[in-house]
């Protein structure tokens, strides 16, 4: 029997390395790009986040975020990392992320290199696949390559530059499947403050609100980053699925200073106003020197000494700092997103064994169906998850 696989990303692999456990099967693995795991280098910031220890459906999103819980229930974290660890990857956990021990990458793609080099596993890299014909008995790839059954492991939209394209939604959509709405996910957000250009580089640990028409969106805590053309790092990611689609004012509310009180900054800037510093070093030891210069100004305040800092400019410091009102104007287009939000309709495939419930033989995994997941490694846990459940189901005589 011959399994192929449209697809050697994280789910593609997954899916190759699970059928070939079945020493009787053939698994013929496509991979249009000329190297495996092109886009999973690069997640992580090259880290590569591959699980969370804090896993559950509520992490998910989807026209059906159930549809995960039966591979979240097959392929759990602790069996996850028991199946990478048989292939020869030394993990460790930091703040519920997993990552390799070696904190690279690369050391999860060799793995899975190695692990694909065995008789049963035929690696077609460069070879793109254009055309699919459904037989009564299989598939026919590109009019010359038959396998009993099929596996769509494409990956998403997502990381154009890396990758990621309409082949897999082009393929199934030929095959009878529909798809919903493909939207960036996982992205940084544009926004329309002038004074973000001063701040490029610039992280800081913060709370954001996201509200639209005045309304809280969504909210989140952790590290943000300011880029030339808006907000960006994982505080953002978190909050960024569907920010700026549809109608509406959408506005950013930062807290820059999180973990201090109203009150207690208040006395923090009034001891600075004693020790009679230069206005451009009242946050000086606090925060970032240009963030903190920029919101100095944006708070009003012009004297050029602290000891002339007046009890309304105190206030209107804390109200900046705490409360800065950033107005959004779109996210970053699918090259900048990491995970592409909609998808292959579930709602015509096996939750419990990812074959297509309108194409017996036809099996899809990981981001070309409609599921995507928070940032923290949720994404490439279903990645893996459902590649393995599909490779295992593909396999089986």
């Amino acid at each position: 029997m011959v399994v192929g696989i449209i697809g050697a990303g994280a789910s593609g692999m997954a899916a190759a390395i699970s059928a070939a456990e079945n020493p009787n099967v053939q698994v013929r693995l496509y991979e249009r790009q000329a190297r495996v795991g092109k886009k999973l280098m690069a997640t992580g910031n090259g880290r590569c986040n591959l699980s969370n220890c804090k896993m559950g459906v509520e992490f998910y999103h989807g026209e059906d975020p159930s549809f995960v819980e039966e591979a979240l229930n097959q392929v759990d974290v602790l069996t996850l990392r028991a199946w990478f660890y048989d292939l020869g990857l030394h993990m460790v956990a930091d703040d519920n992320k997993i990552y390799p021990f070696s904190d690279q990458a690369n050391s999860v793609v060799d793995v899975l290199r190695l692990a694909l080099v065995k008789e049963n596993i035929t690696l077609l890299a460069g070879a793109e696949v254009t055309k699919i014909r459904q037989e009564k008995d299989g598939f026919v790839i590109n009019d010359t390559d038959f396998c009993d059954r099929l596996i769509i492991a494409c990956g998403g939209l997502a990381g154009t530059k890396l990758g990621g394209s309409m082949w897999g939604y082009k393929l199934l959509s030929k095959l009878g499947h529909k798809s919903t709405r493909l939207r960036p996910s996982l992205v940084q957000l544009k926004c329309d403050w002038p004074g973000v250009t001063a701040l490029k580089g610039v992280r800081c640990q913060c709370n954001i609100t996201i509200q639209r028409d005045g309304e809280c969106f969504a909210r989140s805590g952790g590290e943000l980053q300011f880029t030339e053309y808006g907000l960006s790092g994982p505080v953002v990611f978190r909050v960024s699925r569907d920010v700026c689609h549809g109608s509406g004012n959408w506005t950013a509310v930062l807290d820059l200073m999180p973990r201090i009180l109203s009150d207690e900054f208040t006395q923090l800037l009034e001891k600075r106003r004693e020790r009679k510093l230069p206005m451009d070093e009242l946050f000086t030891g606090i925060l970032h020197n240009r963030l903190g210069r920029v919101l100095t100004k944006a708070a009003g305040v012009t004297g050029s000494n602290t000891e002339m800092l007046t009890d309304h400019e105190i206030q209107e410091l804390i109200k900046t700092v705490k409360h800065f009102e950033i107005n959004l104007t779109e996210p970053m287009g699918m090259d900048h997103a990491q995970v592409t939000a909609g998808g292959v309709l579930t709602a015509d495939f096996d939750p419990n064994t990812m074959e297509s419930c309108l194409i017996p033989g036809l099996y899809a995994c990981g981001e070309v169906l409609d599921i995507d997941g928070d940032c923290g490694g949720y994404n490439l846990h279903w990645a893996w998850a459902s590649g393995i459940m599909a490779g295992r189901n593909a396999g089986k005589e």
